[in-house]
């Protein structure tokens, strides 16, 4: 985890309090400002790689029961000299603070003109790259269609047992695919010969590399949100096992190919049920929690809850894809 500057802004009777905790843990520095003339005091601390997030909860604790306090969470690109020269090979923690995490999923989870934006134009991608099959065009597609935000912010959420990200999340997730699926549907009414493409069709069929892929986007997602890597090519993954079975669901409706529709939507929803499970998963793994003992508590019954929501609707839909391949004269859908 690489070193923060944290800064306090609270009242000057906080200032001793705040010190003694940035020495419990072993601070790199620690600056107090003189107060102003409304007594507020800004109390800056140069947090070591580890144990930052046990510092910014012991700070937020010291903190929590007075109105009008600011921490701030600062970025250090360098220090010179540097005091940590050998930490690199030594980080195991999470590389972002848990308060970085939810300012960045909430935005993911935010359903604004730019998100519906970016939907509707990814959908236009994909169709015409899976009516023209454009392996290219599709991936362009996949590049700019914003999916990874909110199946993030679903996940983070019950991770913390926050109900209103987890809802946003939910309906944010609901109005991108259901934006896909309707234009989509919208091109098969135009365009209703177009249901025969091979990249269009390969949408409608499941595979046990269809399940791997949407297990591995899931994780990778989760992973990536907390070790600060780039999310753009996991975006990617996510959006690869998304947008292309809600496009090929929306056209097969559109066309009225119900059974076709079945499988492209039996697909989809396997797809966004692999991707939470895991991303819930690696979240647990990765102790993202909350910081009280009373939100802990909640948040591991959303947790729970959550894991066994996801698995059984994953047992459900699996249960379903083997009763439509065996069943007599049932769409084939090749495992």
């Amino acid at each position: 985890m690489p070193i923060r500057l944290i800064e306090v802004v609270a009242k000057s009777g906080h200032a001793d309090t705040l010190e003694a905790i940035a020495r419990q843990f072993n601070a790199l520095d620690c600056r107090i400002a003189t107060p102003d003339e409304t007594g507020i005091q800004s109390v800056r601390i140069l947090a070591h790689s580890d144990k930052q997030q046990e510092l910014v909860d012991q700070l937020q604790g010291a903190l929590g029961a007075e109105a009008g306090w600011r921490l701030i969470i600062l970025p250090v690109d360098a220090i010179i000299p540097d005091p940590e020269p050998q930490e690199d090979a030594r980080r195991t923690a999470t590389a972002t603070l848990r308060e970085q995490l939810y300012v960045e999923v909430s935005r993911g989870a935010r359903a604004d003109a730019t998100f519906v934006l970016l939907v509707l134009l990814s959908t236009v991608v994909a169709a015409i790259g899976l009516f023209n099959n454009n392996v290219a065009v599709v991936i362009a597609a996949m590049v700019i269609a914003p999916l990874l935000g909110p199946n993030e912010a679903l996940a983070f959420g019950s991770a913390l047992g926050d109900r209103e990200l987890i809802i946003r999340a939910a309906l944010t997730n609901a109005l991108g695919l259901g934006l896909a699926i309707a234009a989509a549907a919208f091109a098969g009414y135009l365009l209703p010969e177009r249901f025969s493409g091979p990249e269009l069709i390969a949408r409608t069929q499941i595979g046990y590399d269809s399940i791997i892929l949407a297990l591995a986007a899931g994780a990778a997602g989760a992973i990536s949100l907390t070790t600060s890597v780039s999310s753009a090519v996991v975006g990617v993954m996510v959006a690869v096992a998304l947008m292309p079975p809600a496009v090929a669901l929306g056209y097969m409706l559109g066309t009225w190919r119900v059974d076709m529709a079945l499988s492209a939507g039996t697909l989809l929803a396997i797809n966004i049920v692999c991707i939470n499970l895991t991303a819930q998963i690696v979240f647990l793994i990765r102790g993202i929690r909350p910081r009280t003992w009373y939100e802990r508590r909640g948040a591991k019954q959303s947790t729970l809850v959550s894991l066994i929501v996801w698995t059984t609707l994953l047992a459900v839909l699996l249960v379903i894809v083997y009763l439509i391949r065996h069943s007599a004269g049932g769409v084939a859908i090749p495992l």
